[in-house]
């Protein structure tokens, strides 16, 4: 995780892009006292949309507990897929 300054992140926004979008790093920008604002790459926003989305309901958090339960303990199987 970076952080910097409004002022340094003005002075050099290309450089802090170019850092988020190819190290998926996540760039704080301070702007006081409890104050902050978080940009991230497009990639880790949906990342972290699709887990939210996914452990919203009691049910798929649930079945996502049971399944790696599965995988550790070498309970699970492979199926091999259908080709069209």
């Amino acid at each position: 995780m970076l952080t910097t300054t409004l002022s340094d992140f003005r002075k050099d926004i290309k450089r802090y892009f170019d850092q988020i979008s190819q190290n998926f790093e996540t760039l704080i920008i301070n702007r006081g006292k409890d104050s902050g604002i978080v940009i991230m790459s497009l990639a880790e926003y949906n990342s972290l949309k699709a887990t939210h989305h996914e452990l919203s309901s009691k049910t798929n958090e649930e079945r996502l507990d049971s399944a790696i339960q599965k995988l550790k303990s070498g309970k699970s199987f492979e199926k091999q897929l259908l080709e069209e």
